[in-house]
């Protein structure tokens, strides 16, 4: 070690802040965080380090640091320093997963579409699927029972749509601010959980039909029934529980980390993100680091609470993403989360066993 940096080490304030690693050309190599920068920063130069941690300190040339009055400005410091410097020791986030959204525009005549990024321009996100298949299903199911604008919104010709009962019909008539505000009303109800409501609706139309002997609709309203019965048959977790969370837990060996993060809406379980990283430093930074990048991409939605194992600062990460965040004691959610960490340990051992006889075959 340089006697410069050496002398540097002596000096180390015992703050919250951000400390800043570069190399002989002065090259940012590694972005990190702490509450106390002098016990964190003499770490990497006092104890025996492996991997990508050692590969690091090895070219470690100098550094420097931020003070920040909390560990909660040190987080949000952190994941803008990131953002913009791109460090190579740090993990980055490289979203493989292309999550797709139900949109409701935000426009005189709004329309049902399919998403894949969330624009800051006013519309109604729901999601996020991970099944386009799902998706699209459930799109069009919507657009059956409480349809919005399906054509270019210009009154003249009624379109094809309209004439199928898929267009609430600006084609063809006038359509009332609160008649629009109704269905995206009815739509959102519907996506945060209210399925009975719909059931109900399409049961109620096609006894209805049958009456009427209206055979033709009557089937096609049976038919929506199995529709309805096919996006809702997802993985129910908590069949009474209508919340939007998130659950996240993470295995940890050798430097390496693999992370499972699931999204539960309504009750079910609509998808998860996998994801194993080579770190630098302590974990938990690095989880809540990872934590910090996910939820402030700008294509995922926040949920409305992330639940987390008691090895993180809930209070933190609460504070920091500005949603509730919780460790579960006992009961189903904690009964998951454990599951996670067996599923994460899985992958885990996949990876490293991967990484062994790419060694073995070199």
């Amino acid at each position: 070690m340089e006697t410069e940096l050496k002398q540097k080490l002596k000096t180390l304030p015992e703050l919250p802040g951000c400390y800043i690693y570069r190399d002989k050309k002065g090259e940012i190599l590694y972005i990190g965080k702490s509450k106390n920068l002098k016990q964190r920063v003499k770490s990497y130069f006092t104890k025996k380090q492996m991997g990508k941690t050692a590969r690091l300190v090895h070219n470690i040339h100098d550094f420097e640091l931020i003070i920040t009055d909390t560990e909660q400005e040190a987080l949000m410091l952190e994941m803008t320093l990131i953002m913009k410097y791109q460090p190579p020791f740090n993990v980055m986030l490289k979203d493989e997963i292309q999550y797709i959204y139900l949109k409701i525009t935000n426009e005189k005549n709004p329309h049902l579409e399919l998403a894949k990024e969330i624009a800051k321009d006013g519309a109604h996100y729901f999601g996020p699927y991970t099944s386009r298949y799902k998706a699209e299903e459930t799109l069009e199911l919507l657009q059956k029972i409480y349809p919005l604008c399906h054509c270019n919104g210009k009154k003249g010709r009624p379109c094809f749509y309209y004439h199928i009962g898929m267009c609430i019909g600006p084609c063809a008539r006038d359509v009332a601010k609160e008649e629009y505000e109704a269905q995206i009303n009815k739509i959102t109800n519907f996506l945060n959980g209210g399925y009975r409501d719909v059931r109900n609706e399409i049961e109620t139309r096609m006894h209805r039909q049958i009456e009427n002997l209206e055979f033709e609709r009557a089937k096609e309203s049976h038919e929506m029934l199995h529709v309805l019965e096919r996006v809702t048959e997802k993985q129910k977790i908590w069949p009474r529980d209508f919340y939007h969370r998130n659950l996240m837990n993470f295995v940890e060996h050798d430097q390496f980390c693999a992370i499972q993060l699931v999204f539960v809406r309504n009750g079910a379980i609509v998808g998860r993100s996998s994801k194993v990283f080579e770190f630098v430093g302590e974990v938990n930074d690095m989880i809540e680091s990872f934590l910090m990048a996910f939820y402030n991409h700008p294509n995922h939605l926040r949920p409305k609470e992330l639940l987390v194992p008691d090895q993180l600062d809930a209070k933190l990460l609460a504070q920091s993403l500005d949603i509730k965040v919780r460790i579960p004691k006992k009961g189903e959610k904690k009964i998951l989360l454990e599951q996670l960490q067996k599923d994460a340990q899985t992958v885990l051992d996949a990876h490293l066993k991967m990484l062994h006889y790419a060694e073995r075959e070199r």
